[in-house]
């Protein structure tokens, strides 16, 4: 049995944009898209290795004494961005995006233009960590910046940039696994269910399309966090920092 040869790659896609086109197609379109095309085509993702595995989430431990670490440094302003992460859970994607003018300090939110899908919504951060926001803030005008986090050349800090800078902390404080962006999203939306918070209250804020994944389905998520930020408010006070 002679195998048939597979079009190249490059050549595929250009025949699929010609008939998507029409269509103009943006990323969830094309994500839905190919979900399909794999249900359809009866291909599946392939199993991870052992060593593929996700690693172990980090302990509140370890998120103490890396952030210790960076207070010892004396780094304002990667205290900030780390808490900022912490607190949010944000995407890096996400917070390298932030204008000053989206910090809300009155209500204690910053809302966020480029979520998933281009999505706009808003996330709480404590009233505890309202007075060091808006210090840096004020630093930052001061600058003339024009997003909250700003090298010192004045460019907004890069995606690799922040995993760069959390990846020296993470060797500095002894850990085995770097702590990452990520890493500090998933602690904060797995502790506040573990705190009792609901799927319901951290969907909003979190970015997630659906508490299902809270997977797969695309809804609109609200942009009123009232509900969530007195629950939130007494809870996030517990953490260590």
């Amino acid at each position: 049995m002679v195998e048939s040869k597979r079009t190249p790659v490059r050549e595929k896609a250009k025949q699929f944009a010609k008939l998507l086109r029409e269509d103009a197609p943006d990323y969830d379109y094309l994500r839905e898209l190919f979900r399909h095309l794999r249900k359809e085509l009866e291909v599946s993702a392939p199993k991870k290795t052992e060593t593929q595995q996700a690693s172990a989430p980090i302990s509140i431990e370890e998120l103490a004494n890396f952030y210790n670490i960076i207070k010892q440094e004396g780094h304002n302003q990667s205290q900030i961005i780390i808490k900022t992460l912490l607190y949010t859970g944000i995407r890096v994607s996400e917070l390298v995006n932030i204008f000053l003018e989206d910090i809300d300090s009155t209500k204690c939110q910053i809302l966020i233009r480029k979520g998933v899908g281009n999505r706009e919504r808003i996330v709480p951060f404590p009233k505890a960590f309202e007075k060091e926001l808006t210090a840096h803030v004020k630093e930052m005008q001061l600058r003339d910046a024009t997003y909250l986090f700003e090298s010192s050349w004045k460019g907004p800090y890069t995606e690799r940039g922040i995993r760069k800078m959390m990846g020296l902390y993470s060797k500095k404080a002894g850990l085995k696994e770097n702590i990452s962006p990520n890493s500090l999203r998933k602690f904060i939306l797995s502790w506040l269910k573990q705190q009792g918070i609901e799927d319901a209250m951290i969907q909003p804020f979190s970015g997630l399309v659906s508490r299902e994944s809270l997977a797969r389905y695309d809804i609109d998520t609200p942009k009123d966090t009232s509900g969530v930020q007195s629950g939130y408010e007494s809870i996030i006070g517990k953490l260590p920092f």
